[in-house]
């Protein structure tokens, strides 16, 4: 483990499949850590959604097993949550300043220091991809690739910009109520999940509910003011020279956005994979449709799947069996659309 005078480590609790959460101590504040996996191992770093951390934002994807597989073989991953998002967290103390994105991204930059960290592979998903495609910008020699979810590149528009106004205004007052929770669910996920009159909400989505019954609402109302006035990231696309793989439901409120960050990216190197029926929380909604495209992004840069779980109908890659094609620049130009998934296949 990394050493730096201005940070230190306390262990809040064991977490699930072996994991440790750490708050870090940095200079933009305290930030929790859950770490998986061997620290040898190249880094892997997650960041969530406005109100998610690692349990309720990247659960789904994790537990599928050729994706679990995929990246515990290759990485050790560092959940990074958003202050005071983190499983059991206190509401956070007044006198604590309300950090920006930019300090947001400087943050994560500090958790590298921490863990001494060089460059490291980063996923994030919508408020989350935002930081750390931000952080892509300020601090490009530190990033391999990036994989984004349904991710934000611009200051928000007029809506967005007043539907969070509300939102905060809702959290202030009436904290994280019954309302507050149905519109962060219809933020997350598509209307089908979410369910209705005569359709149950999917077992997916009252987990999201349950989880998000535990989140202090004054520490999310900190992170939304700070993505609601995140600037405009556009023009610093042109500076990643890092390769991208973009994910988006086209469900997603989000979806023009992703649109947008694809036609900015240098298309030799990112790639969009649009899911068809799902919101923007892809990691929880449909998982299984990131995992094919995910392998094809990491076999280019040589990680892999063990042999023992490339039998899968879902997933058959193996570096083996990848056309040497794909492993061009232009290959990552592809736009993949659409991905079907909740197919039936039989062996």
């Amino acid at each position: 483990m990394g050493d730096s005078s201005d940070s230190v480590s306390v262990d809040m609790e064991t977490i699930p499949l072996g994991g440790k959460e750490l708050l870090i101590k940095t200079g933009y504040g305290s930030v929790s850590v859950a770490v998986f996996g061997d620290q040898d191992k190249p880094a892997l770093i997650t960041y969530p959604d406005l109100a998610l951390n690692h349990l309720s934002c990247f659960q789904g994807l994790f537990f599928v097993p050729e994706a679990f597989s995929l990246l515990l073989h290759n990485f050790c991953i560092y959940h990074i949550s958003p202050p005071g998002h983190e499983l059991g967290a206190a509401v956070m103390s007044p006198d604590e300043p309300v950090l920006s994105v930019d300090e947001l991204a400087d943050q994560v930059a500090g958790v590298l220091d921490y863990f001494g960290l060089g460059a490291v592979m980063c996923m994030g998903v919508t408020a989350g991809a935002y930081i750390l495609t931000l952080f892509a910008i300020k601090y490009s020699q530190r990033v391999l690739g990036l994989i984004v979810v349904s991710p934000l590149c611009k200051a928000p528009s007029w809506t967005e910009w007043l539907y969070n106004k509300v939102l905060s205004n809702l959290l202030y007052f009436y904290g994280m109520s019954g309302l507050v929770k149905d519109l962060l669910l219809m933020r997350f996920f598509s209307k089908d999940v979410r369910g209705g009159a005569q359709v149950p909400e999917s077992d997916t989505v009252q987990t999201c509910r349950r989880l998000l019954g535990e989140r202090q609402s004054p520490n999310v109302l900190r992170f939304l003011e700070a993505i609601n006035g995140r600037s405009d990231i556009t023009d610093g696309l042109k500076k990643l020279r890092c390769c991208s793989l973009i994910f988006v439901g086209d469900n997603s409120a989000f979806h023009s956005e992703a649109l947008h960050m694809t036609s900015k990216l240098d298309r030799r190197y990112s790639a969009l994979v649009e899911v068809q029926a799902c919101g923007s929380v892809v990691t929880e909604e449909q998982p299984d449709a990131m995992l094919i495209p995910m392998e094809y992004f990491l076999t280019r840069y040589g990680f892999y799947r063990p042999s023992q779980f490339s039998v899968s109908p879902r997933s058959p890659l193996s570096p083996k069996c990848i056309s040497p094609e794909l492993f061009t620049p232009e290959s990552m130009g592809v736009k993949l659309k659409p991905i079907k998934t909740r197919i039936s296949l039989q062996v």
